[in-house]
């Protein structure tokens, strides 16, 4: 029977596959139009990072501005982006650390913190993107943060839970290196009473 638990050699690639899957997660909240969408028909706005759409109800045409004309939009889109470009560097990191036989745990370690400034980026960035967006432009119907914006926030849980692991991972290093031999035990047949 082939038990692997967490920690063990053979399961070394989840994590970085857990990191390659927040990357994909980060960039459809990157290229994704549903941070902030009508709630119901006629669906009359629709925002992405980048910039805010309208249209009104009969029109079909889109009226889009720029949401880095404010100072607010190129802060959200800046410290998301800086840390979506700090975790494909974390993944990079980590496939490289994985890869090698011996792996270096306090490399590990220090890919776990780097994993925490992108988490902290992350967040900055979506805060700050609904506290002002509603604050500076006009809303039009009932409207919710849509799909792209619960994608950006699944990325940064992700994130948040990879870098507990990354920065625990040095905790089971002899059973990640397989230094322990499995326990087995073994009970021996009852013998008889000396005579």
């Amino acid at each position: 029977m082939v038990v692997c638990g967490l920690a063990c050699w053979r399961c070394r690639w989840l994590l970085p596959l857990l990191l390659g899957l927040a990357i994909i997660m980060g960039i459809i909240a990157l290229a994704g139009r549903g941070w902030l969408e009508s709630e119901s028909e006629p669906y009359v706005q629709q925002a992405s990072l980048w910039e805010s759409c309208t249209r009104g109800e009969e029109d079909l045409n889109w009226s889009c501005e720029s949401l880095m004309d404010y100072g607010w939009g190129r802060a959200a889109a800046a410290t998301y982006l800086v840390g979506f470009v700090i975790l494909v560097i974390c993944f990079a990191l980590a496939v490289i650390a994985f890869s090698i036989e011996i792996l270096r745990f306090n490399f590990v370690r220090g890919i776990g913190g780097l994993l925490f400034v992108v988490a902290a980026f992350q967040i900055i960035g979506l805060v700050i993107y609904p506290v002002k967006f509603t604050e500076d432009i006009p809303l039009t119907g009932d409207n919710m943060f849509s799909w792209a914006y619960g994608f950006g926030w699944a990325s940064t849980v992700v994130v948040i839970g990879c870098a507990f692991f990354f920065c625990c991972l040095p905790n089971w290093e002899d059973e990640v290196l397989g230094n322990i031999k499995p326990t087995g035990y073994y009970s021996s047949p009852e013998r008889p009473p000396a005579a």
